[in-house]
């Protein structure tokens, strides 16, 4: 019998009379931490880790961002018709199309992970991010070699899409698994920073080429520039991942448990990376992942992804004030981003989350009135609001989903979430908006498909765990120094005496 049930069935009599006794069978449910329980992490190992994690994802978004606010130039070039809307329409589906096998690469890459490593998976997804869009780069248009060329764009795309798949889970992972605990949302906030780097550098590239180029020059040969960077993008982030050693969470499961005391029996020793027990046991926290991811994708996409095109398609404005408006706000909620991570390590990840989504549920149809207004302040304050209800999530969301799932089947189980989120909500936001525009006649649809989403979220952050500053489930404590681990071990009750 445990020691914890023997102390609820125990007589109230027995326990008075025997409080030596009762007091060892507590500490024998509850052991001291010794100091080979706690992991002391490497300042510089945590930053080499960060750096290479957040290049990887900065590069992910890069690709992703240069596609979305190139989408109308790739519909002349790829999709030739009559109808504007259709090409747009066949060029934000082909964006799409590579959010439908990321669940396929998440559940390929995720459990790969659990098994084999961290390390490995991501430097694989790097070079595989980095060949599909350089690929792209060098497509021959539909004038040239017909449905060849679309046919070609597609499948680059899938390529895009499947080793995506295990980015995200593995970067986020990752930072979780080397930062000190009470420091993950501030050291999680970096992954979210290169999301922003990366669009910026979309944003930024694109904007002067367009800004440098006529349309025809665009189209002929200036779209192919930004895909062609990602190839020295990738040999850097390749070489960056290349020099890490694994995280202590992972070596401690391939170390086996021997060096583990009593007191870190709650630590996962063993790495399996099993599909089907992330399904089996872990589905409702599953579900609670693709709902937050859900309503934090569809809110992303809609304004760092489809903004460019709403304001150019829908509202008249040119490509490059789009463009350069969404630029100043990015830079802007990057100059604030690791601020949130650390207010989400001092005051939750809860009440952060939940004050990102009640800014998109309540200030969503304000800022897209104030979209519609003439004049670029107006546009420019919309989107700010927009950007500090997002950043609230940006900078917290990478350090509360790794939280949501434990050592052993951490990788595979957001990279499946996640994934399955981003699949059905994220990468499809672009087309449901713009073809409920069409559909509605209003377009002020984006505004309440974000209101949808955010009410979503509340309710998903309602139900989830506080893990601010707590080990990760499946991991020893994690502190940045030796006098903390002391600290740590001292403030444990302290071992019975008889």
């Amino acid at each position: 019998m445990a020691a914890s049930d023997l102390q609820q069935v125990a007589d109230p009599e027995a326990v008075k009379r025997h409080p030596t006794l009762f007091r060892a069978i507590r500490q024998r449910g509850n052991p001291r931490l010794r100091r080979s329980d706690i992991t002391v992490t490497d300042d510089q190992a945590v930053k080499r880790a960060v750096k290479a994690a957040s290049l990887g994802n900065a590069m992910e978004w890069f690709d992703f961002g240069i596609y979305s606010y190139l989408a109308v130039t790739l519909g002349h070039v790829f999709f030739p018709s009559g109808n504007s809307t259709t090409q747009l329409l066949s060029s934000f589906a082909t964006f799409a199309v590579a959010f439908l096998v990321r669940p396929l690469g998440g559940m390929f890459f995720g459990p790969m992970g659990d098994r084999i490593g961290r390390k490995k998976v991501l430097a694989l997804t790097m070079i595989m991010m980095a060949v599909g869009t350089f690929a792209i780069g060098v497509i021959p248009s539909h004038a040239s070699i017909g449905l060849w060329a679309p046919a070609l764009l597609i499948f680059f795309r899938l390529v895009q899409g499947f080793s995506t798949g295990g980015e995200y889970g593995g970067a986020s992972t990752f930072i979780a698994e080397y930062a000190p605990d009470k420091r993950r949302g501030y050291f999680g906030s970096f992954l979210e920073f290169g999301t922003l780097a990366g669009y910026v550098g979309a944003a930024g590239l694109v904007t002067a080429l367009t800004a440098v180029l006529d349309t025809a020059a665009m189209e002929s040969w200036g779209w192919r520039i930004p895909f062609l960077v990602a190839g020295p993008l990738g040999l850097v982030g390749l070489y960056l991942r290349l020099r890490l050693d694994e995280t202590p969470a992972f070596q401690k499961l391939e170390g086996g448990n021997a060096q583990a005391t009593e007191a870190a029996g709650s630590v996962e020793t063993t790495a399996k990376g099993d599909l089907a027990k992330i399904f089996r046991q872990y589905w409702p926290t599953l579900i609670l992942c693709i709902c937050l991811v859900g309503a934090y994708n569809i809110t992303d996409y809609m304004l760092l992804s489809y903004m460019p095109t709403y304001l150019s398609d829908e509202l008249g404005y040119s490509e490059t004030h789009g463009l350069l408006i969404l630029l100043a706000v990015m830079v802007f909620l990057m100059l604030i981003i690791s601020q949130v991570g650390k207010l989400s390590d001092r005051f939750g990840r809860k009440p952060l989350l939940m004050a990102g989504m009640l800014g998109f549920l309540c200030l969503s149809l304000p800022s897209f009135l104030l979209i519609r207004q003439d004049g670029i302040p107006a546009i420019t304050i919309g989107m700010l609001m927009l950007g500090l209800s997002l950043v609230c999530m940006l900078g917290t969301m990478s350090a509360a989903l790794p939280a949501l799932f434990p050592t052993q089947v951490r990788y595979g189980s957001l990279s499946v979430g996640y994934n399955l989120s981003a699949s059905l909500f994220g990468g499809t936001t672009p087309l449901v908006i713009t073809a409920l525009i069409s559909w509605s006649g209003t377009n002020l649809m984006p505004a309440y498909y974000a209101m949808a989403a955010a009410l979503v979220g509340v309710i998903a952050v309602a139900c989830m765990k506080e893990t601010a500053q707590q080990p990760l489930d499946g991991s020893p404590p994690s502190v940045e120094t030796e006098e903390e681990a002391a600290q740590l071990c001292a403030a444990q009750t302290p071992e019975p005496k008889f």
